[in-house]
Parts: structure tokens; C-alpha cells; sequence
């Protein structure tokens, strides 16, 4: 073989393939280590169409590819954070001199506010009906994101060993982001189309006699993925009347709101969600700056 005529890499993903990969390594969470990947890959994309090379930008090509980006000023944020991740590593494995995100302009991000559309409880029911009416699988999904507030990639990273009975409470452990395990309880709407969708009344997963399967699979008994998942639920809010851009995430949106109206605290709305931060958990109270909250009345209650 002529060594001279084999064709040298030509993207920055071929060329970078080793770094990018031990950079993809050093991630500690599956969540983020799916996003910051997506958010590279584009990166590179992006820069393969300008002729530019990974290892050798400087700040105005960043900020070049930072006016191409769109949508919420979270979302760009996490972005540009994802690309100053990358090269933050490749600094110190000695592959660049200096990071050309550090100093890039990056939108504010409101810690009290949330850009996502949640529904209403008509458009909730509408939706659920939807879900019911098209397949068991998706009125399962559907009921669980729904009924728990579980983050969509928590739900198809389950097993159907994770789906178990704990002190009276059927539940699901799902790994939170980090890695960590927990426990969330699956009411009684959930429970049902679970076990509908699963062909199961839940007492032999119970009995750890199910085995160890993903929860969610295709027709074919692959995990389903988190694309057509999204795409799922954009068909049956369409088929559901409901219009503007829903998202799983507006699922988990929707629990949050729902709950915080119906008398939940902050904290075990927070211990619920999994949120580290509860700053994170206030976005949805849409009531919290309503005068009738305020805590002068409790004061004053108490001393009169």
C-alpha cells in the first residue's frame, strides 16, 4: 500500500478524534456529556464549512460562531459553555496556549425565569388523552414525565429493574444528573399506563422477576431514542389542539407549575425534581410575586 496516497483526515472531528475523545472521557455526566457533545460536533461543523481548525481559533472566529447562535440566552449559554469545556481540557493537555472562550460575551441568564411553554391542566388532559388514544407506549412516557417531573433522558436511561415498590409506594429510580440514584414515586394515573404499556400488572417487576430491560424500547427492543421521543410529542400536542413549541421539558415544566398551584413547598417540589439549586425550582412558582404571598401578613398574623 502507498502510504503517501492515503487521504488525510478532513473534518476537525477526523483530525481532533483523539482529544475530542478523551475530553468526551472526562465528562462525569451522562446529561452533559450528550449535550456538550452535540454542542461540539456543531462546533466543528461549523468551523469545517469556514476552513478553520479546531486547535488553532482565536477569539474572533468564536465570536463569529457565537452570532450564528440562536434561541434562549440559556441555551446559548450552555453552548458557549460546552465549547469553553473543550478547550479548557485541550489548555492543559498542552494542545493550545490559551482558551478562546474565556473572555467571549455570553448572554444573562435570568436565574428566575424559565423560557420553556408549559400547559395548562385542559391542555394537560387534552394531551394525556392524546398519548391514551395513539399507543400504550406513548400514554406511558407521556403519564410518567407527566406525574413525576422527570427529566426525559432520566425516563429512557430506566429499566424495567429500576420500576420497583418501596413502603407502600410504587416507584422508579432514576439517576439524577451527577450520577446519582434516586427514588421517585409513580402515582396511580402512572402506574396504570406503565403497566399497561409494559403488559404487566407490576407485581413481577416487583418480584425482580421482569429482568433488566429498558424501560422504553423500540418495536424492535432498542432503547428509543431521545430525537423521536421529541418528535412524539410534538405530533400528539399537534393532534391535541395545543399549539406553541413543546418539548418533553415542557412536561417537567408543567409538573413543577401544576404542583407549586396545588400547595406544594418549594423544597419538596425541589427534593422532587432534583434540583441542586433551589433558584432553579422557583422559576416555576408563578405566584411568587404575588403581594398576597408576602410574608408581612404572616408576621403580622402571628403578633396580633
Amino acid at each position: 500500500m502507498d502510504l503517501a496516497h492515503i487521504a488525510a483526515p478532513d473534518t476537525n472531528a477526523e483530525r481532533h478524534a483523539h482529544i475530542i475523545g478523551a475530553w468526551r472521557l472526562a465528562q462525569t455526566s451522562p446529561n452533559t456529556l450528550a449535550a456538550y457533545t452535540r454542542n461540539l460536533t456543531d462546533f466543528c461543523s461549523w468551523l469545517d464549512h469556514y476552513g478553520f481548525d479546531l486547535l488553532q481559533v482565536s477569539r474572533v472566529q468564536v465570536d463569529g460562531y457565537r452570532h450564528t447562535l440562536t434561541g434562549a440566552p440559556a441555551t446559548v449559554a450552555r453552548k458557549l459553555s460546552a465549547l469553553s469545556s473543550f478547550y479548557k481540557y485541550a489548555l492543559g493537555m498542552g494542545l493550545v496556549q490559551v482558551n478562546p472562550v474565556q473572555l467571549i460575551a455570553r448572554p444573562k441568564v435570568d436565574a428566575d425565569h424559565s423560557a420553556t411553554q408549559g400547559l395548562t391542566r385542559e391542555q394537560t388532559k387534552a394531551l394525556l388523552a392524546a398519548a391514551a388514544a395513539d399507543s400504550p407506549r406513548s400514554h406511558a412516557l407521556v403519564s410518567l414525565l407527566m406525574f413525576t417531573g422527570i427529566r426525559v433522558s432520566e425516563a429512557l436511561n430506566a429499566t424495567t429493574a429500576d420500576y420497583g415498590h418501596d413502603s407502600g409506594h410504587r416507584t422508579l429510580t432514576v439517576r439524577r444528573k451527577g450520577g446519582k440514584a434516586a427514588k421517585v414515586a409513580v402515582p396511580a394515573p402512572a402506574v396504570e399506563a406503565l403497566n399497561a404499556y409494559l403488559g404487566t400488572t407490576g407485581a413481577d417487576l416487583v418480584a425482580g422477576t421482569g429482568g433488566s430491560l429498558p424501560l422504553f424500547t423500540t418495536t424492535t427492543g432498542k432503547p428509543w431514542n431521545r430525537s423521536e421521543v421529541f418528535r412524539t410529542i410534538q405530533r400528539l400536542t399537534h393532534k391535541a389542539g395545543i399549539e406553541g413549541q413543546i418539548s418533553p421539558h415542557s412536561l417537567r415544566h408543567t409538573f413543577a407549575t401544576i404542583a407549586l398551584d396545588s400547595g406544594t413547598t418549594l423544597h419538596d417540589l425541589q427534593d422532587s425534581m432534583g434540583h441542586a439549586d433551589p433558584r432553579t425550582t422557583r422559576r416555576y412558582d408563578r405566584a411568587r410575586h404575588s403581594l398576597n404571598k408576602s410574608a408581612s401578613y404572616d408576621v403580622a398574623r402571628s403578633l396580633s
